[in-house]
């Protein structure tokens, strides 16, 4: 009797079993670009940013204060060629002399200004090309 039991169940929860899930066909999305990481350094009178071109796709930028006084710094393209869409626009807080802050950004192809307020310290131009290739088979990426 309990062979008999044991064996309904199982056939039971195979029954059951077999119902979950979904015979739709589901394509697996590719993973994004690696981030770049480019450096900027804002000097009494010019912002320096390395590398000055890449592909589009995530950008971090790193921006170092090596000025006296506190400096908040734009990251902005004023529209994308051919749209009427507004391009990027990140900006950091206040940033201390002789200390850093970061922007983030998924930059698509454009010319990009990376400027501070005012007209002491000249604007860096940031070229971004077009979308880079996906990270899919790189591995020990975060």
């Amino acid at each position: 009797m309990r062979t008999t039991l044991a064996i309904a169940l199982t056939g039971v929860v195979a029954l059951a079993a077999s119902g979950c899930g979904t015979q739709e066909r589901q394509d697996n999305q590719l993973r994004p670009p690696a981030p770049i990481v480019m450096s900027a350094t804002i000097t009494p009178s010019r912002i320096n940013v390395s590398p000055s071109r890449a592909g589009a796709g995530p950008v971090t930028v790193i921006v170092t204060n090596l000025t006296g006084n506190s400096q908040t710094v734009t990251f902005e393209t004023a529209s994308l060629p051919g749209s009427n869409t507004v391009g990027i626009r990140q900006q950091t807080g206040p940033i201390n002399p002789q200390d850093t802050a970061t922007i983030k950004a998924q930059a698509l192809p454009g010319t990009y200004r990376v400027k501070v307020a005012g007209d002491t310290v000249a604007p860096a131009t940031v070229l971004i090309g077009h979308k880079r290739v996906s990270s899919q088979n790189d591995l020990m990426l975060p």
